[in-house]
């Protein structure tokens, strides 16, 4: 596959993410945010594979730090989701 043709592809679903995204009601941003934090955990598995994989020192050593940022990532997804839901519940008397 050539350079512009992945190029073509990323724009493509940006693009389409930015459409999806901006149609979606204010309502389901919360529901939207937290599936979005449990699909991006997947990337935590390829990170692992990364890791894994007994190529050379740098490959480990990127797969390692690959595995830290997504879990930093799926983990902050979590907090803020439940900060969200937390302003919705509202105080108890």
């Amino acid at each position: 596959m050539n350079q512009f043709l992945k190029l073509f592809v990323f724009v493509l679903a940006g693009f389409v993410g930015f459409l999806v995204i901006t149609r979606v009601p204010p309502l389901l941003h919360t529901p939207l945010m937290s599936a979005t934090n449990a699909i991006s955990a997947i990337s935590i598995v390829g990170a692992l594979v990364a890791a894994g994989s007994d190529h050379n020192r740098v490959a480990t050593v990127l797969g390692f730090v690959a595995v830290i940022c997504a879990t930093i990532n799926v983990v902050g997804g979590f907090i803020i989701t439940d900060r969200m839901l937390r302003m919705f519940k509202g105080g108890r008397s």
